[in-house]
């Protein structure tokens, strides 16, 4: 027995199905993208030597040093780039899972800019043959997985959990 009453707790609901199934397929949605990365920093060296011929191309007559310094800031900004993307959709998944409805109107600029990056990015850090196959797949599923997962985000179901926190 106490004087005073307890505090009230406040019942956070079990998000929908439809909200947890976004939330994996964005989460599946980093993976791929992150394997790329994983897979571009692990043969760097070729991409690194595969690039010296462009760049020295744009800026012919230039110091072989410049031009090794100018190619690792271009894979390097690249390969930043896409993980800056990949971060700041990571940050806003937090926030739509916090119940923030705008959270999703984030995810869908955050998305388009996620495309522009890997238009992009993909001068750079999509090798010939076989292996540029395998980027271009998997920044395709990257891609796939986040718009289907974000329309899992617009259903019905999942606005009325987001109203519900209000």
């Amino acid at each position: 027995m106490s004087w005073s009453a307890p505090a009230p707790i406040p019942v956070i609901p079990v998000a929908p199905r439809n909200v947890r199934t976004a939330r994996t397929l964005w989460l599946f949605s980093f993976a791929a993208g992150l394997a790329v990365l994983v897979g571009s920093f692990m043969t760097r060296e070729s991409h690194l030597q595969r690039l010296k011929p462009v760049v020295a191309g744009m800026a012919p007559g230039g110091d072989p040093e410049a031009v090794t310094t100018a190619t690792g800031i271009v894979f390097w900004g690249s390969m930043g780039a896409v993980l800056l993307v990949i971060l700041l959709e990571a940050a806003m998944l937090g926030v739509v899972m916090g119940r923030q409805g705008w959270g999703r109107w984030a995810l869908l600029l955050l998305l388009a800019g996620h495309v522009f990056v890997l238009l992009v990015a993909a001068a750079f850090l999509v090798p010939d043959g076989d292996a540029g196959s395998y980027v271009v797949l998997l920044w395709g599923l990257d891609l796939l997985l986040a718009v289907v997962g974000l329309m899992f985000f617009l259903m019905p179901s999942a606005n009325a959990w987001l109203k519900s926190a209000r």
